[in-house]
């Protein structure tokens, strides 16, 4: 699903909203949460799961093509963790899926 998508199925379920307010409305969600990371915030949507910030340690990596050795500094990097219900849902749809698959012919 892209942003585009998550526009359009704002704009469809709610009638009263405009392609461009729907559109407002996804830019100033993200927008926020890219905020709040950035920040160093963590952000909880309960039911859903949480984004966070990881520390990637310094490292030692190659270089691919000369393989010389090359210093990898530190890094920040986003982190979604999913909650109780989200797992729950898309292990109960992936098996639902899976017995769909098995029990029609080919």
């Amino acid at each position: 699903m892209t942003r585009s998508d998550l526009v359009e199925e704002l704009a469809a379920r709610f009638a009263q909203l405009t392609h461009r307010d729907a559109e407002l409305a996804v830019k100033t969600l993200l927008d926020a949460m890219s905020d709040a990371l950035v920040k160093g915030h963590r952000i909880e949507i309960r039911g859903f799961g949480s984004f966070s910030i990881n520390r990637r340690p310094p490292r030692t990596g190659r270089n691919p093509r000369s393989g010389e050795s090359v210093q990898i500094p530190e890094k920040r990097v986003p982190h979604f963790k999913p909650g109780k219900a989200l797992r729950e849902a898309v292990d109960a749809g992936t098996l639902a899926q899976t017995q769909s698959a098995e029990k029609s012919p080919q």
